[in-house]
C-alpha cells in the first residue's frame, strides 16, 4: 500500500502538468483569435500540424527513457531537469510582441511547438512514473484517482482565475494580462514539479539483462493487441474532450449570449472534472473497470446529445447538463490511465520485455492526436460555420456552434464505447499475469 503522502506527491504532479494543458485546451485557440489575432483557420490548421509533429516524438522519448539509468531511477530526473525550462517557454508561447500577421504565425507556431516538445519531455516521464509505484491493480487506480483530482485542481486553478487574473494584471491590456497570468502560474507549477520529484519513488524495474532499442521496442509493443484497443479508445476519447472544452467559450458567449459566466461555466465543469477522478476508485472497487469504462461513454455520449436540445435562454440547464457531463466523462480517466500501467504487464507476459516508458508515451502518442484532431475539428469547424471573432454572429453560425459543441463529441464517445467492447485486461486478468510475473522473476 503506498502511503497517501506519496499519492498526494504524485499528483501535484499533474497539477503542474494540468496548468499547461488546460491552459492550452481552454484558452489558447480563444487568445490566438480573439487577442493575438490570428484567423481560426490558421489556428486549427496550426493546431493540428504542430501536434502531429509533437505526438510523432512521443515514442522517441519513450524509448529514451527506457534507457536512463541514474540514481534518481528511470523516471523522476526528468521532473527535476525540465521543470524550469516548461515553465517558461509557456510564458512565450502566451506572449505577444508586435509582428505582422505573417509574423505572428510564424512565432506562434514556433512557441507552440517548443511548449509542446517540452511538455512531451517532462510529461512522458511523469506518466510512465505512476506505472512504477506499485503492482497492485487496485493501488494503481487510487494513484491515478490521486493524480487526476489534484491534475483537475490545476485544471480549477485556470478556469476560476485565469480571466480575472487576466483582467486585474492587464488593467484593461489583454495580451499582458495573458502573459503575466501564465508566468505566475508557471511558476507555481515548477514548484510543484520539484515537490512530486521529492516525494515519489520508484519501485517496478525490467528485467536487469533487459535491452532496449527503439526498433526492438515498437515491434514489441505492437504485438500487444490491448495496446492497441486502448490506445484508439485513447484517440476518440480525447477527440470529443478536446472539441468541447475548446467550443465551451464559443458556446457559452455566442450561443447561450452569456459572455460574462464564461469563468462561471468552465469553473463549474472543471468541479466535476475533480468530483469525477475523485469518483473513480469507489468506482471501480464495486465494479469491472472495464465494463464501467464503456458504461460511462454511453452515457456521456446520450447527454451531449440531450444538449443540443437546450435553448439559448436556459443557461442554468446547461450549466447543469455540462457539470454532470464533465463528472461522469472524468469518471473514466483514471480508469484509462490505470489500463495503461496493466498493460505494460500484459505486454511483459507476452514478450518476457517490460517497456513503461514506450507503453506510456505510444498511448500519449494517441491522446496528442486526439487533443490535435479534437482542437482542429473544433477551429475548422468554427471557420466552417463562417465564425468572426468579437462580431454579431449569424443564426446560422450560432447552430453551427450549438452542433459542434454537443451532437459531434457524441460521436466519439459512442466510438470509445465500441471499441472497448474488445479489451479484456480485467481485475482479474491483470492479478493473474502479475502473479505468474512474480513467479518467473522469483
Amino acid at each position: 500500500m503506498l502511503s497517501v503522502r506519496e499519492k498526494i506527491a504524485y499528483g501535484v504532479g499533474d497539477t503542474a502538468s494540468n496548468i499547461v494543458f488546460q491552459s492550452v485546451m481552454l484558452f489558447l485557440s480563444f487568445f490566438y483569435t480573439d487577442i493575438f489575432g490570428i484567423s481560426p483557420a490558421v489556428v486549427g490548421t496550426l493546431f493540428l500540424v504542430v501536434r502531429i509533429f509533437d505526438a510523432v516524438t512521443d515514442p522517441l522519448m519513450g524509448s529514451i527513457i527506457d534507457n536512463t539509468e541514474t540514481r534518481y531511477g528511470k523516471f523522476r530526473p526528468y521532473l527535476l531537469w525540465l521543470a524550469i525550462p516548461f515553465g517558461l517557454i509557456s510564458v512565450l508561447a502566451f506572449t505577444t510582441p508586435e509582428l505582422s500577421n505573417t509574423g505572428k504565425v510564424i512565432y506562434a507556431f514556433v512557441t507552440y511547438t517548443l511548449l509542446m516538445i517540452a511538455y512531451t519531455a517532462i510529461n512522458i516521464p511523469y506518466s510512465a512514473l505512476g506505472g512504477v509505484l506499485t503492482a497492485n491493480p487496485k493501488e494503481r487506480v487510487s494513484v491515478q484517482s490521486y493524480r487526476f483530482v489534484f491534475g483537475m485542481l490545476g485544471g480549477l486553478l485556470v478556469t476560476a482565475f485565469t480571466l480575472p487574473m487576466v483582467d486585474k494584471l492587464g488593467q484593461g491590456d489583454d495580451a499582458l494580462g495573458y502573459q503575466l497570468t501564465i508566468a505566475a502560474m508557471s511558476t507555481l507549477g515548477v514548484i510543484l514539479f520539484f515537490l512530486c520529484f521529492a516525494g515519489t519513488k520508484e519501485r517496478i524495474s525490467p528485467p536487469k539483462d533487459q535491452v532496449n532499442t527503439l526498433k526492438g521496442s515498437l515491434a514489441t509493443l505492437w504485438k500487444n493487441d490491448q495496446w492497441r484497443i486502448l490506445s484508439a479508445a485513447a484517440l476518440f476519447v480525447l477527440i470529443g474532450m478536446v472539441m468541447r472544452g475548446t467550443l465551451a467559450i464559443y458556446y457559452v458567449k455566442y450561443y447561450l449570449q452569456r459572455p460574462d459566466d464564461i469563468t462561471l461555466f468552465i469553473t463549474i465543469g472543471m468541479i466535476g472534472n475533480i468530483l469525477g477522478c475523485a469518483l473513480a476508485q469507489p468506482l471501480s472497487k464495486r465494479y469491472c473497470k472495464v465494463k464501467a469504462y464503456i458504461t460511462i461513454q454511453v452515457i456521456a455520449a446520450a447527454l451531449c446529445i440531450a444538449s443540443y436540445f437546450i435553448g439559448p435562454s436556459q443557461f442554468v440547464l446547461a450549466l447543469a447538463m455540462y457539470f454532470i457531463w464533465s463528472l461522469i466523462l472524468q469518471m473514466g480517466t483514471p480508469l484509462l490511465w490505470s489500463k495503461m500501467a496493466d498493460i505494460v504487464d500484459y505486454g511483459q507476459w507476452l514478450s518476457g520485455t517490460r517497456i513503461t516508458g514506450m507503453v506510456y508515451s505510444s498511448v500519449v502518442f494517441f491522446i496528442k492526436m486526439g487533443v490535435a484532431l479534437g482542437g482542429a475539428f473544433a477551429s475548422w469547424l468554427l471557420a466552417y460555420y463562417a465564425y468572426e471573432a468579437n462580431t454579431a454572429l449569424t443564426e446560422e453560425t450560432q447552430q453551427g456552434i450549438l452542433i459542434s459543441f454537443t451532437l459531434l463529441p457524441s460521436i466519439a464517445f459512442i466510438l470509445v464505447a465500441l471499441i472497448m467492447r474488445r479489451y479484456t485486461l480485467n481485475d482479474a486478468r491483470v492479478e493473474e499475469i502479475n502473479s505468474e510475473l512474480m513467479l518467473s522473476n522469483s
